[in-house]
Order: structure tokens, then sequence, then C-alpha cells
């Protein structure tokens, strides 16, 4: 019976034939992290129809320029030029969606490109999944070589070249870290070319992924590739709970979802009057308890020490009535219309009773036979 394995840091299945003992590779496009949906998928251009994009493990990607002469499309492993050595990857994008891919980057056609040699062969590939069988030991081996030397920082993973001739080790560090002597050590250790190279927590978070508190797959990990400062700011424009444990994702920093809704909040703020006295009417003063900032609306009450009974006003009509205290005018009341809206106790579930997963109790007695 056929074995697969899904390596989802480099996107392909592996499927093995225990009778002929051969092990087939083939590009899974559903985990690619980073992958970019190819909608002119069908459409040339002449002016990249000679370059690719190749993936790696992880989030490493790069543009080759095929100089193989042979047909290469997307899902194909290839064997391509690297700084020592070659390297093997996956062709993850191809077409005119290259060029729109390469204006991000602010590359242009007439660039230096690495090559693409050719094809994968199968004897290329077992040496390939022979260097990546190495990767997990390597790095274990690593941080306890970093720890030993007590260097301060910390090995987050491993990367063999397709060759099996270099690893990149991805490094975190607050500070600058002196690793020549640890460069030695590990070259020695693992007989191989070192590359050392330092990430941040969010782009460690982005090679090893994971799952979100909400379920879905790391943003990181998934589609963000350039990374923007996150403050506590954000968190208080949308009057967030600055709570460290839950505005903080899987990398400790603050999370990247934070400044998705802060423009949305801001216009929304932008309508809503700022106050600084309670309002005057002729019942009495009116304190600010709580604002609804995408609603637009602001909620008051008679007591400043309770929420008992809030009386919800539009922005707009609180800087109406804030104009008329101004001139000395007061508001017969905000009691009558609208109503006061008082606090319920919801449920985690929502309207709904967590009681309805039981099953229901059956009613009356059964019928005695006669």
């Amino acid at each position: 019976m056929e074995k697969t394995t899904i390596d989802c840091s480099r996107g392909t299945v592996a499927v093995h034939n225990p009778e002929t003992g051969e092990t087939t590779f083939s590009y899974r496009e559903g985990c690619c992290k980073l992958r970019d949906y190819n909608y002119l998928a069908g459409i040339t251009d002449e002016s990249v129809k000679d370059l690719f994009e190749v993936r790696f493990k992880n989030t490493r990607k790069g543009i080759y320029r095929n100089a193989s002469g042979q047909n290469v499309k997307l899902g194909d492993m290839v064997i391509v030029e690297s700084s020592t050595g070659c390297d093997l990857g996956i062709v993850t994008l191809e077409g005119p969606l290259v060029a729109r891919q390469m204006a991000l980057k602010g590359v242009q056609p007439t660039d230096e490109f690495r090559k693409i040699y050719r094809k994968a062969r199968q004897s290329d590939v077992e040496k390939w999944q022979e260097a990546i069988s190495r990767e997990q030991d390597t790095m274990i081996q690593a941080r306890r070589i970093a720890a030993e030397m007590g260097l301060d920082m910390k090995i987050g993973d491993v990367e063999f070249q397709g060759d099996g001739s270099k690893a990149i080790f991805y490094y975190i560090a607050d500070g600058r870290v002196d690793f020549r002597q640890l460069i030695k050590v590990f070259a020695d250790e693992f007989r191989i070319r070192i590359e050392m190279k330092q990430i941040g927590a969010r782009q460690e978070a982005g090679l090893i992924g994971g799952i979100g508190v909400c379920g879905r797959e790391l943003c990181c990990a998934r589609y963000i590739s350039h990374f923007k400062s996150i403050s506590t700011a954000a968190a208080r424009v949308q009057d967030l709970s600055l709570n460290p444990q839950k505005l903080a994702g899987q990398c400790g920093k603050l999370k990247c979802c934070l400044n998705y809704e802060v423009p949305a909040y801001q216009d929304a703020a932008s309508r809503i009057p700022r106050v600084q006295e309670p309002l005057e009417f002729k019942d009495g003063q009116a304190f600010l308890r709580k604002t609804d900032i995408l609603a637009e609306t602001m909620y008051f009450s008679y007591d400043k020490t309770s929420d008992a009974d809030l009386y919800p006003l539009a922005a707009s009509d609180v800087m109406e009535i804030i104009r008329m205290n101004r001139n000395g005018i007061k508001p017969d009341s905000l009691k009558g219309d609208p109503e006061p809206v008082h606090r319920e106790f919801v449920d985690a579930v929502g309207d709904e009773s967590i009681s309805r997963f039981d099953s229901p109790k059956r009613r009356g007695k059964r019928r005695k036979r006669r």
C-alpha cells in the first residue's frame, strides 16, 4: 500500500511505493506559505517568459531565469544557481503575475537573475531529502552548542541547501552577537558551509507557522511579507483592553491584526466630539460612561458612578448639545425618549443557551400496557 507524506514547510507531497521502493514528489499548492493566487493564468507576457518564482523552505522565495532550455512550468522541481553549489526548489509562479511581484519588490526584468539549470532528477531529489532529514537533529545540536558557549541568541530554524553542502541557521538575538567562534564550531561539528541569518520574532513565527487565537493560520505565515510597526496606540484607538496576554501573538509581540481596523476607527472617531465636562440638562448633569466608536453612539448617565441606566445619544446630537450649553441653553431631559439601556448578562454562546447541547428529557409517563 502506498504511503503519502505531506511536507508543508516546502509544499510537497511524497508518495512511497513499497513494491518498487521509489518515492515520487509533487507540488502541493494548498500549503504553500505566502502563496499568490495566479488570477492571470493562461495569459502570456513576453517580457517575463523566462522568469519564474521559485520557493524553498518556508517563506524563502526568489525570482530565477530559465537558462536550461527546458519547458519549465508551475509545480516543477528545479535545480537553481546558488552562492555555493546549487539548490533545489519548486516553481510556484509563472506568467504576468511574476512581473507584478517584481514591481512590488522593485526589480526590473533587465536585472541580473540567478539561473535555473535544469529540472530535478530522481538522484537530485534523493540527495535533497537526505539533506532535509538532517535539519531537525542539526538544529537541536546547534542550540545545545550555542547554550554551552553562553551566547545570548536563539536558533529558530535550520535550512539545508539542496546539494547538502551548505546550511542556513536562522537565529534571533536582542543585540549584537559575535558568533565567529560559533561558526568554526558548527563547521567542525556538521562538516558543511555555514551561513548565519538574523531574523525577528515576527519573521520566526512566519517561518515556523501555526494557528492563531482566531482559529486560522498565522497572517505572517500566510501572506504578510512586509512587517509594519505596531504600537499600543492601535489598541487605544479601538478602545481595546490593554491586556498584554490578549494583545500579544505567538511571537510575543503585538498582533499584526491590530493594525487592520485602525483606519476605520480613526475615521469614525473624527466625527465623535470630545466630552470633557458633563452635559447640562434642566433635570441635572449627564456624564459620559462609554462610547461605541463604529456606531458613533455615546452613552450618558445621570449617575457618574453607575451604568445602571444609560441613555444613548448620536455623536451629532452630542455636538449640538455641547454647542447649546456653551450658549447657556439647557435641553429638557434625557429621560423618556430614548429609553435607557439596561445592562443585561450575555453568556459566551450569545442568545442561545448552553443547555441546547444536552439531550432532551422525555416528558410524560409511559402508558401502561393493558
